[in-house]
């Protein structure tokens, strides 16, 4: 089989397949593994909150979140659970920490209520008038995690093919064709293909044919620059504000180290564009002092950016994972994953599962 795209959810299935004794070729135009949205995220393993009753990224995300914990500690890929405070910093926020909540304990996901006093006891920088209190939410060194994904596929036998980009690809009677482009062109047939081209993935659809354009959906971006807080970090815990339209909003996640920073904020843009414009930091300021007025001025420095690949664009409403199979498109031995955007890296474990039943179906 070949999988295009080696990014957390390409290592992720082709170590899945791989493991269940295919033969795997997992295909990246780059010289490097999860060289986009994989490694430029906040790194979170979420709980799954946030996300429609009944969605598959409700599902997979509680399902990803437990499985990716496990896999973390078995194979010794760094990780913390370091809990997470949805913080309401007026009255008329509170409605939305309800719904929140609500929605939560639909997916199965139980969140505590925390007073004043007690966000403070947690986070003493942190304003707020009531928070809720994730203890399931956590951090990974989403480098780590991929570098044992790739050696668990490779160990089962899979070949990582990089700086390979696809050129074009056509269904024939048994599977699919690809055109290989790089230093050693190529044509090779595969029974099965999933193309999990991350920003690309409607575009990489597009090349292939035999199959309904019709099924295939818009391709958009929403940027997002991420500033990181010069000195010691007062936090302990994950903070974020109540969303806002087309992402989180602007919150407070740790690396590994301690080390503070923040994002992300949301900018839709035609491109891939990792140019960061630091112009931005005036609203960063403004929205992390709702919840943490003592930021001192000139304590944020830039950081890096990333762009989610979304499937709807502003004004529209917030998509789910679209995981296209047989079942959508009619063609045996293909799938395509579009709109794999937050909460992708914790589910990634469970979206490789979600691939192999797709493909059967």
């Amino acid at each position: 089989m070949g999988v295009i795209g080696a990014g957390v959810i390409g290592l992720a299935i082709a170590r899945r397949f791989a493991l269940a004794g295919r033969e795997v070729f997992l295909i990246d135009k780059e010289r490097f593994v999860g060289f986009h949205t994989s490694s430029r995220n906040s790194e979170v393993i979420h709980a799954g909150i946030h996300y429609p009753a009944g969605s598959l990224k409700a599902r997979l995300c509680v399902q990803g979140r437990d499985a990716l914990y496990a896999y973390c500690a078995e194979r010794g890929v760094p990780h913390a659970r370091l809990g997470k405070l949805v913080v309401a910093t007026r009255e008329e926020e509170l409605p939305g920490l309800e719904h929140i909540r609500a929605a939560a304990a639909v997916n199965g996901v139980e969140l505590d209520w925390l007073d004043a006093a007690e966000v403070h006891a947690l986070e003493p920088e942190v304003s707020a008038v009531r928070a809720l209190w994730s203890p399931q939410t956590g951090i990974v060194d989403s480098h780590a995690f991929m570098a044992a994904l790739r050696t668990d596929a490779e160990r089962a036998g899979a070949m990582v093919v990089l700086g390979t980009p696809v050129l074009s690809g056509r269904v024939v009677d048994d599977g699919v064709e690809l055109s290989l482009g790089g230093d050693e062109p190529a044509r090779v047939r595969f029974r099965l293909v999933v193309n999990c081209a991350g920003l690309w993935a409607p575009e990489m659809a597009r090349r292939i044919e035999g199959f309904s354009p019709a099924t295939i959906p818009p391709q958009r971006y929403a940027k997002a620059h991420y500033f990181v807080l010069s000195g010691r970090s007062p936090f302990r815990h994950l903070v974020y504000p109540v969303p806002v339209p087309g992402g989180l909003g602007t919150h407070v996640t740790l690396d590994l180290d301690g080390r503070a920073r923040f994002g992300p904020d949301v900018e839709w843009v035609e491109a891939v564009d990792y140019r960061f414009d630091e112009s931005r930091v005036d609203g960063f300021y403004a929205s992390i002092r709702r919840y943490w007025p003592g930021l001192p001025d000139g304590a944020l420095q830039p950081g890096y950016t990333g762009i989610r690949p979304k499937v709807t664009g502003p004004g529209e409403p917030a998509a789910d994972f679209l995981v296209h199979g047989p079942a959508v498109h009619g063609v045996p031995g293909l799938v395509h994953l579009y709109g794999i955007e937050s909460p992708g890296l914790t589910a990634a474990l469970s979206l490789a599962d979600e691939v192999a039943a797709r493909a059967e179906a």
